[in-house]
């Protein structure tokens, strides 16, 4: 059954990231695989077969374009583009686009954010050179990101007392709204800043200086096969990968071959556990 359900969200993530592609190519947008994405496709040329979400990332001007033109180019589709402002309830830094045909229940993820087998789109930001403000951008965003989890009601687990929550009010909504447009001015405060040549995913899972990223190997990139398509890396992702997983062409022990994310999955009146 859990095998049924992977090669299902792998087929769903598969054409949101056609969807995805498709844009990015007809409005000129930039983007790279990220992570556990890059890794399938030079490991796998695919998903790795456990894994059970996709990863992209851009600069943050292509972002904000991709955002902007991506708003028009889904109207009347069954994709939805969630992102900060488009969804009160979701809380996270970055964007999915959705698939609405799908539901899925996360680990540790208990909220009222619109849910759907996804596909995570993340800003790339310029970062300071300065070991010690970098400490300091990235705390501030993570006291920010906790006061919106904490406005939203996310939680780890799920309880009764959630039961009884009402939607969130209009006072509420609003003070999540400005702790989001604080949260934004910090993870873009250095984008103005030329001289800067790193960039970094700001809401990386890894640690911090494990996805930090030139400019150069942004914008230095190939194409690789994915499944039955084809997705953009950078031509460095030996060095990438290697910085992040150390030897990353070996396969890690069976029992850590898990899920990361998803535990159930609705779709096509049919439910699967993973």
């Amino acid at each position: 059954m859990a095998d049924d359900a992977i090669s299902l969200i792998h087929q769903v993530e598969l054409d949101l990231f056609k969807q995805f592609a498709k844009i990015t190519h007809q409005h000129h947008i930039h983007y790279i695989a990220l992570g556990g994405t890059m890794l399938g496709a030079v490991r796998h040329q695919g998903f790795i077969p456990w894994d059970d979400d996709m990863d992209v990332g851009m600069l943050r001007v292509d972002y904000e374009q991709f955002l902007k033109v991506a708003e028009q180019d889904l109207k009347g589709t069954h994709y939805f583009l969630q992102t900060p402002w488009t969804d009160e309830n979701y809380a996270l830094s970055y964007s999915k686009l959705l698939d609405r045909n799908t539901f899925i229940e996360e680990k540790n993820n208990v909220n009222n954010a619109r849910k759907g087998v996804f596909l995570d789109i993340f800003p790339l930001d310029r970062i300071p050179d300065s070991p010690a403000r970098q400490r300091r951008q990235i705390l501030d965003m993570r006291r920010l990101d906790s006061r919106i989890y904490l406005k939203l009601r996310y939680n780890v687990i799920d309880n009764p007392i959630r039961k009884f929550h009402a939607s969130l009010s209009a006072e509420q909504a609003e003070t999540a709204e400005d702790f989001k447009k604080q949260r934004e001015s910090v993870m873009t405060m250095y984008n103005d800043k030329a001289a800067l040549m790193n960039v970094k995913n700001l809401a990386s899972q890894y640690a911090y200086e494990k996805e930090i990223l030139s400019l150069d190997q942004l914008n230095d990139t190939i194409v690789l096969p994915f499944e039955d398509t084809y997705i953009r890396v950078p031509a460095d992702y030996d060095g990438i990968l290697t910085k992040i997983y150390g030897d990353y062409m070996t396969l890690p022990p069976e029992n850590a071959r898990t899920e990361k994310h998803i535990v159930r999955l609705i779709t096509d009146n049919q439910e699967f556990e993973l």
